[in-house]
């Protein structure tokens, strides 16, 4: 007695997928031989995709598209459209280029502040020993002048006022001279020298420097030929030269200290005029005025003169901010 057994496929929208090459024989009935002496012929159900993994399929597509989308978007904006398969890597990579940027970029603020450091220390000590040995020499020489002057009994009324009178006249027309100065020549055809100063500095010191010492020539001239000398026109020298030593000790507190900020100077900076002097000789490296104000101590006058008061006050508001917020 024989028994056959046999499945026959229900059409669906689904196609059957054999997993055994060649064609299969159609199955003519319900019922199919099958003989027990003849070894079994294997046959394998037919494998139907099911709804379900067509869907995960369709998912997984989806998803596939939306990660090589992000790619495109991502290499268009970071990578200039350089062509790989591998969007993570090339994010990975731009983060670690900016990381390594922001290093770079740190290591050298920390040692451009420490060799700003470094130049302040240097200048300030180079300032604090000439002041110091200046205003020492000079107080040193008034008093020993004067007292050789009245080793005899008689007080050179004439000679001390001369002296007195010249060294205050001598310390205001140095600042109309280093006005006229600084426009007629450090600005035209002494600006190679002069340039230096308008131009972010290299080192503590910079070629400008030289005019301080230029100036200082007159001054020690007047100042040795008044002190070994007696009478009305020695002592008129020396109070030149004096006048021009106490401009020169408080240029160089204002200028390079106060406004440039070479050196610290304590409390001058919260005097009301010294920081208005301060703004307007900024605004002369700003060139707003056309360079104006050329002079120091009078530089305020000099704005209103041009119509920059309101921009002076700006200056002086900005810079009151700033020392409130350092």
């Amino acid at each position: 007695m024989a028994i056959g057994l046999s499945i026959v496929a229900v059409g669906s929208s689904h196609q059957a997928l054999p997993l055994l090459s060649g064609p299969s024989p159609k199955p003519t009935s319900f019922l199919g031989p099958i003989s027990f002496l003849s070894p079994p012929t294997h046959r394998r159900f037919p494998v139907f995709r099911s709804k379900r993994r067509e869907k995960i399929h369709t998912i997984c597509f989806v998803l596939e598209e939306r990660k090589l989308s992000g790619f495109v978007e991502t290499e268009s904006t970071s990578t200039s459209g350089k062509e790989d398969d591998d969007s993570s890597g090339v994010i990975i990579t731009r983060v670690s280029t900016d990381n390594d940027d922001r290093q770079i970029a740190a290591a050298r603020l920390l040692e451009k502040l420490a060799r700003k450091k470094s130049e302040r220390s240097t200048y300030l000590v180079a300032a604090v020993m000439s002041s110091f040995g200046v205003i020492s020499m000079a107080v040193m020489a008034v008093y020993y002048r004067f007292y050789w002057q009245m080793e005899g009994g008689e007080v050179p009324v004439t000679e001390m006022l001369g002296t007195f009178a010249l060294s205050f006249g001598a310390a205001v027309g140095m600042e109309f001279w280093a006005r006229w100065a600084h426009k007629a020549l450090w600005h035209a055809s002494l600006w190679h020298m002069h340039e230096s100063h308008h131009k972010p500095r290299e080192g503590p010191f910079e070629l400008n420097d030289v005019f301080a010492i230029i100036n200082a020539v007159p001054a020690i001239g007047l100042l040795s030929y008044g002190f070994f000398h007696k009478g009305l026109a020695p002592g008129l020298c020396f109070g030149a030269g004096l006048g021009i030593t106490v401009f020169g000790i408080a240029y160089m507190f204002v200028h390079d200290g106060l406004v440039h900020k070479r050196f610290p100077v304590g409390p001058i900076a919260d005097v009301p005029y010294f920081r208005m002097v301060a703004a307007a000789h900024k605004l002369h490296h700003s060139d707003k005025f056309n360079g104006v104000p050329y002079g120091l101590f009078l530089g305020p006058k000099e704005l209103e003169e041009v119509g920059g008061l309101e921009e002076l006050e700006k200056e002086i508001n900005r810079r009151i901010k700033s020392s409130r917020g350092s």
